[in-house]
């Protein structure tokens, strides 16, 4: 005869039921500090910044101080499990808002950072290029204003300390954040590079110039005009008074000599300033680019046509453009025009 089997007894039930319960919250719970949201309450997304040779617990402080994570402990779980603290990245990452602690750590960990768009135009001097670079990436601007005056560094790329601004070519580059002051460097000469193709160098021959000479004009030029269209013929007139010998006479590089890009009107006080880069005391062009011209600019310059143009000064019309002439006085009925209008409209 088979034996009865004792029922199972009440509270036993109760208890497999409770320790199901809790394990099933205990899996819950760890899933959510691994995978629920744990951000902080910003907008779309916000950029996290780990500088070279963190720890990670700079990067800990770092997330609590960039106002990133929410709960820090459930994200030190997380990136414990996952062996993070041992391969930290430095770099810039895009946090979503609601982004898990997993993405975040995964993220991290694989160093996959998000790069920066650095838009560059015209710039006129080293600190400005020094001011701009070291704003928008972690390169140090000491170590940047180091490479710059680095007389031997520079001679491998054909510069030195006065013609380094040649090899900043405006365009939008990408970098990742923590790039080295040398790396950035390095692609803005690759930039450079590529800009003056055979074709280019031919032109620039066919003057009479070098590429460094080409950028140094063009930098004049850029300063001088708006109007493209008539670049080429500004170009002309400082291209054939720099065959004659003659003194360039530029108002744009006594701005850059005195450093008063504001002035609005040159005197002869202003053009007695001693500087190499005052183009009314010392003949030729002067020993380094005034701004950092536009690829347009330089464009025009190395398509300069040939004119007899030596003289130009603003047209009367207040068209933006220029008169150009052949003769000191042709120049001086153009200037007489201008000046009686500015008269005419009390300025």
């Amino acid at each position: 005869m088979a034996k009865k089997h004792k029922p199972v007894s009440i509270w036993v039930k109760r208890s497999l039921v409770i320790a199901a319960c809790l394990a099933a919250g205990a899996l819950v719970y760890v899933s959510y500090r691994v995978f629920g949201p744990n951000t902080k309450a910003f907008g779309d997304s916000r950029y996290f910044y780990v500088r070279t040779g963190s720890t990670y617990a700079n990067v800990l402080e770092g997330l609590e101080d960039q106002g990133i994570v929410r709960n820090r402990n459930s994200f030190n779980w997380v990136a414990q499990q996952l062996d993070y603290p041992s391969r930290v990245k430095a770099g810039r990452y895009k946090i979503a808002r609601g982004m898990s602690n997993f993405e975040i750590v995964k993220m991290l960990r694989s160093g996959k950072q998000s790069p920066v768009t650095l838009v560059i135009n015209k710039l006129r001097t080293k600190d400005d290029f020094i001011r701009k670079v070291s704003t928008s990436l972690e390169a140090d601007s000491t170590a940047l204003r180091a490479l710059m005056q680095d007389q031997v560094y520079l001679r491998q790329f054909g510069l030195d300390t006065n013609m380094v601004m040649c090899a900043v070519v405006p365009n939008t580059y990408e970098f990742y954040w923590n790039t080295s002051a040398e790396n950035v460097f390095k692609k803005l000469e690759k930039e450079r590079e590529e800009f003056w193709t055979d074709e280019r160098k031919e032109k620039a021959r066919a003057l009479g110039l070098t590429p460094n000479q080409v950028t140094v004009l063009a930098s004049i030029v850029d300063e001088e005009s708006n109007k493209l269209d008539e670049k080429p013929f500004i170009a002309s007139v400082y291209l054939n008074r720099y065959r004659k010998g003659m003194r360039l006479q530029a108002d744009p590089t006594v701005k850059f000599a005195l450093q008063d890009f504001a002035l609005k009107r040159i005197r002869e006080g202003h053009t007695q300033f001693d500087s190499p880069y005052n183009t009314y005391r010392y003949s030729g062009l002067p020993p380094g680019p005034i701004c950092t011209p536009s690829e347009k600019t330089l464009n025009a310059v190395l398509n300069t046509p040939e004119t007899d143009y030596l003289y130009f000064c603003a047209r009367a019309d207040f068209s933006g453009y220029h008169a150009f002439a052949a003769t000191y006085e042709e120049h001086l009925v153009n200037a007489k025009k201008y000046q009686a209008e500015l008269n005419k409209r009390g300025l």
